[in-house]
């Protein structure tokens, strides 16, 4: 409990010492926009391809290796809502609802494995990075997009095969 309280808090600290605003990320188009429901979030899973920070610099830590990108898997397990935060170090995830057409996480969960870097820094960066207002649109590819947006960053999902 000790290290998910550093972990937490090391997350906290991360986004709060971060510029506030927000950045559009060139390259990813978003025209469509759509309302978030649990079916369209469980239909997919939502691989990361993009994330920068408000002053436009990429979110690296959350990239150190292209072969695992972070993917979010949502789901619904005995009548609870789940989502997992795939290739993290730590297993990772939280009971989630929508609320006026954002998603809210409530009961975050990780074990407390000591990480070498750079994975700690990655799961440190997953905690910051899925925080924030949730949106689903459709690229000019019509592929179902995910982006979460907060003070800090701007990072954007695409849908994959679950």
């Amino acid at each position: 409990m000790k290290n998910m309280t550093k972990v937490m808090m090391a997350a906290t600290l991360a986004v709060g010492t971060l510029a506030a605003g927000c950045q559009t990320t060139p390259g990813v188009t978003a025209p469509v926009a759509q309302t978030l429901t649990n079916d369209a979030l469980q239909a997919h899973n939502w691989q990361l391809v993009d994330a920068t920070r408000t002053n436009g610099a990429k979110v690296t830590q959350l990239f150190f290796d292209p072969a695992k990108p972070l993917t979010l898997s949502f789901m619904n397990v005995n009548g609870n809502n789940r989502v997992t935060f795939i290739n993290t170090c730590n297993n990772m995830g939280a009971e989630y609802k929508i609320v006026n057409n954002n998603v809210q996480l409530n009961n975050v969960i990780s074990t407390m494995m000591a990480c070498p870097e750079p994975q700690a820094s990655f799961d440190t960066a997953t905690m910051a990075t899925v925080q924030g207002k949730y949106s689903l649109s459709k690229s000019a590819n019509n592929v179902p997009m995910l982006t979460i947006t907060n003070a800090s960053q701007v990072a954007h999902f695409k849908a994959i095969s679950k």
